[in-house]
């Protein structure tokens, strides 16, 4: 049987090939966001086996599982890892036409160079052959990063995260740059005051400031924001269901904080106020940091009760929300705005809805600052694949300048996901190749091949303060 993944995989016309052999396929990686273990990294970890590689934590394969009928105890539970790699393996062939089966073929391909389709019959072979590479020198975590021809990744910590992983990567002299994200929304998880009380000591004795009010609780968050900073964080993330833009004073904020210190349940209009604040004020350390602002819209997580209790969150029990996007977004940015707060911004939506809405809605706040201030963030979660990429990259097109988005990123917690950069620089190619074999763009490969490289690469390394030289 020839190759799945062919050289010519996804490009379906003699442009697309041309845009990306020439112009795409040789450019390093920005992977601005992902959520990679900063601690395999420093410690340069290595895998002993493909399971503990690709499927533990990775919740896309475990909602494939289950959804295949396979029993708990095979995907987060006591299997041992063939038994796992086994059950994966049984599901791969009813993953026809979801992204899971081009990721996973893709992935093989790239860093165990394994052709076969994955399948019951190929289980033990595969499984084998890819634990056998993984246990040599040659694929430790470090040179799994470097054979992806990556330059910079960025991982994600929150604000009690004490950074010395990424501190211990720099004093080895790691020629990757790796650096943090902010990931601050614990600081404003209002929905259960215990965490929130306890999370907010904690900060307290890391900032050494007795925290009894609002003004406490601002200057020791500002205080880690300082201390991110000083190890190289010049990127924040928010993942919110929706924009937080309610109208509040300053004293209604400070009755709110004294109410959540006294373990105090919160009504909803208070949970919106002090939200709307928090994420305000956070943001406007950003902005006064030079920092570029992601905000994540739109997940409805730990929706399965019962699984949450078992297995904990991010386990693959989160799913779209169809929440208000399109006002609060833009009284969120225009209170930013009017004070000159607004950072530079990347705008991520999980509902395909909401593409146009965040779209235009960016298109308003633009500005001489720089090319492309304000983006539409990459297909995001259950949005990163082949049909969402396209309909991300149409929208892009169609409203605002296709030309200066910053491109893909892997969103990831395993190292194996880079491949996800060639898969969309493949479907961009195919798209604009397929336009101008239409007459639709004109057939100049100077000038689309630029565009290719820039989406890519470029783009991403101008628009981020983290430099990859």
């Amino acid at each position: 049987m020839s190759d799945f993944i062919t050289d010519d995989f996804l490009l379906h016309n003699k442009t697309a090939r041309t845009l990306y052999h020439d112009y795409a396929e040789k450019m390093p990686i920005y992977d601005y966001h992902c959520h990679l273990p900063a601690e395999l990294i420093a410690g340069d970890h290595q895998f002993k086996n493909i399971t503990e590689a690709w499927l533990h934590g990775d919740h896309y394969k475990w909602r494939a599982l289950r959804t295949n009928g396979i029993d708990e105890k095979y995907i987060t539970g006591s299997a041992n890892d063939y038994e796992k790699f086994e059950k994966w393996a049984r599901t791969v062939p009813y993953c026809l036409r979801n992204p899971l089966y081009h990721w996973t073929h893709l992935e093989l391909k790239r860093h165990f160079g394994i052709s076969e389709l994955l399948n019951p019959q190929t289980a033990k072979t595969i499984y084998d052959t890819a634990g056998a590479m993984l246990q040599s020198k040659e694929f430790s975590v470090k040179n799994l990063i470097r054979m992806m021809n990556v330059k910079l990744l960025c991982t994600t910590e929150g604000p009690l995260d004490d950074l010395c992983h990424h501190q211990k990567i720099r004093v080895d002299g790691f020629e990757v740059n790796v650096h943090t994200a902010w990931r601050p929304d614990k600081a404003f998880a209002v929905d259960d005051i215990a965490a929130l009380n306890k999370w907010i000591d904690s900060l307290g004795q890391l900032a050494d400031v007795e925290i009894s009010s609002y003004e406490d609780y601002l200057t020791a968050i500002g205080k880690r924001h300082d201390y991110f900073h000083e190890n190289g964080c010049r990127l924040s993330d928010y993942g919110i269901e929706k924009p937080y833009a309610e109208t509040y004073t300053a004293s209604e904020i400070d009755s709110v904080f004294t109410k959540i210190r006294s373990g105090k349940t919160l009504n909803p209009d208070e949970k919106a106020r002090f939200r709307s604040a928090m994420l305000y004020d956070l943001v406007t350390m950003d902005a006064e940091s030079s920092w570029v602002m992601q905000l994540h819209i739109g997940a409805i997580r730990s929706n399965n009760t019962l699984m949450f209790k078992k297995v904990g969150p991010d386990s693959g029990f989160d799913s779209m929300g169809d929440l208000e996007i399109a006002k609060p977004l833009g009284h969120f940015l225009d209170n930013l705005a009017v004070k000159n707060n607004l950072p530079r911004t990347i705008l991520y939506n999980i509902n395909p809805r909401d593409n146009e809405v965040l779209a235009t809605m960016m298109g308003n706040f633009q500005g001489t600052s720089m090319p492309g201030k304000l983006q539409l963030g990459s297909g995001w979660w259950f949005l990163d694949q082949k049909y969402g990429i396209e309909k991300q990259l149409n929208v892009l097109s169609n409203m605002s300048l296709l030309s200066r988005f910053v491109g893909m990123l892997t969103d990831s917690r395993s190292f194996l996901s880079y491949p996800r950069h060639e898969y969309f620089r493949r479907i961009l190619c195919n798209m604009l190749g397929k336009e101008v074999e239409e007459g639709l763009l004109p057939n100049d490969l100077d000038l689309l091949g630029q565009m290719v490289a820039d989406i890519s690469f470029n783009n991403a390394k101008k628009y981020f303060p983290m430099t990859c030289d």
